[in-house]
């Protein structure tokens, strides 16, 4: 260790006001430095290994502010936990209060316009930070209870589905009938491989399901396809989009972070609607069923995991490709061992193991397995009419209560945050997200 740095260590474990002011100068040297070489991708060797050093100098000194100051810091974010922030919205409030610990919009925006490969890495400082405030007890507990809350594009959205029980969000369209909201999953020309802007709108039908007293139960189901491969066919999830992450459109916060702590998190926990400390049950909880048609392939996999009752056509398959495409499979190294056990749940995310749905196995991920067809929508239709049962919700409370802990929980995501994002930016990932691309939104 230099001097330098041992005195800057110093400097970022001080009282915060202090700290704040070394560690805003450590990374402003750092930007200077960064900015006078040429972009990442056309830098030398001996660039290369100036911009990783002062980079990871820097990032060290970050980890050691936090290390001291992440509950004050949080404190002062949300003004002593009076406010919900997102993820999203916690980090750009970081950004503006706590020069150098995260990166600024105007660094995302122009990082934004970038392939992947071209991209300095900036998230990774997001993951740093953010696993830091998960990995509290007190703050990340608040964090996940912002993260329960339903999205203002909800709230605004809600008084014309409650009045026409119709909406088409852009890629999920949202239809209540006979006391079932239908969420139909519908990026017909890429397999519904999941982007920012399905995250957005799944979020938003999820939220809007909870939030609807005239929805029961609901389904999640694939559209119809207009993929030549798979032209009229139903799809349920091609998983993550290769090509938007290839193109540099996945992100960290409201992508990978806000689909963990988002949507799939409601689903299986339920929306918080209020404030107050109240005696009764802190969220609204409603059952859910999923219906795989074709296949359910890394991100749809994972879906599968927060559902109370699966069912699948005969001829699907499921999937987590996390070696394939080197990243990690959401909350499923969380969640598939307790649910499929520890060998089938190394298989298929360490050596990407395909289960078809008529295999034995499939047996521990998917309840039922019909033709496709009418077979299948009259299966779906009875299983809905199942979990209308009044103590239904109660149970699944006590169910997912006993299955998987909210602490457990937010420690995982808490390495999550900081593991998912340095996947992103690992050369092994950017090698193959580029291989993978081509010309369809989705490989597979």
């Amino acid at each position: 260790m230099t001097a330098g740095l041992a005195a800057d260590l110093l400097a970022v474990r001080a009282e915060l006001p202090g700290a704040r002011q070394a560690l805003a100068a450590a990374a402003a040297y750092t930007e200077d430095l960064l900015a006078v070489l040429p972009a990442p991708q056309q830098r030398s060797v001996q660039q290369r290994a100036a911009a990783a050093a002062a980079i990871d100098e820097t990032r060290t000194l970050r980890a050691a502010f936090l290390d001291v100051h992440t509950e004050e810091v949080y404190q002062e974010l949300t003004a002593d936990r009076s406010r919900h922030l997102r993820v999203a919205e916690l980090a750009r409030a970081a950004a503006e209060a706590f020069p150098g610990l995260v990166p600024t919009e105007a660094q995302l925006a122009a990082e934004r316009r970038l392939p992947q490969a071209g991209k300095e890495g900036h998230e990774i400082d997001q993951g740093l930070f953010l696993g830091r405030v998960l990995a509290s007890p007190t703050a990340g507990g608040h964090l996940l209870d912002a993260m329960l809350r339903p999205t203002e594009r909800a709230l605004e959205l809600l008084p014309e589905f409650t009045r026409t029980g119709r909406l088409d969000l852009g890629s999920v369209r949202l239809e209540r009938s006979a006391g079932a909201a239908r969420l139909t999953m519908c990026r017909t020309d890429s397999l519904n491989a999941e982007d920012n802007r399905q995250i957005e709108d799944i979020e938003t039908a999820v939220d809007l399901a909870l939030l609807d007293p005239a929805v029961e139960v609901a389904l999640l189901r694939g559209g119809e396809m207009t993929h030549p491969r798979y032209r009229g066919r139903r799809v349920f999830s091609a998983g993550i989009n290769l090509k938007a992450l290839h193109g540099g459109g996945i992100s960290l916060t409201d992508f990978l972070l806000r689909r963990e702590l988002g949507y799939l998190h409601k689903i299986q926990r339920g929306l918080l609607t209020g404030d107050g400390p109240g005696w009764g049950p802190r969220t609204v909880q409603k059952p859910w069923v999923a219906a795989v048609d074709g296949f359910a392939i890394g991100g749809g996999c994972q879906l599968l995991l927060v559902f109370d009752h699966v069912l699948a056509a005969d001829d699907a398959f499921l999937s987590l490709p996390a070696a394939k495409e080197g990243i990690i499979p959401g909350a499923s190294n969380f969640r598939l061992g307790r649910a499929a056990g520890h060998r089938l749940a190394r298989q298929v995310i360490l050596e990407g193991r395909e289960i078809r749905a008529t295999e034995p196995d499939a047996r521990l991920l998917v309840d039922e397995v019909h033709p496709s067809g009418p077979e299948l929508d009259l299966a779906i239709e009875r299983s809905l009419e199942r979990l209308r049962g009044p103590a239904v919700v109660a149970n699944r409370r006590m169910l997912n209560l006993a299955d998987e802990s909210l602490d457990g929980f937010r420690r995982y995501m808490a390495e999550f945050a900081l593991q998912q994002a340095l996947r992103l930016y690992s050369s092994d990932v950017i090698e193959k997200v580029g291989r993978f691309s081509g010309a369809a939104a989705n490989p597979r």
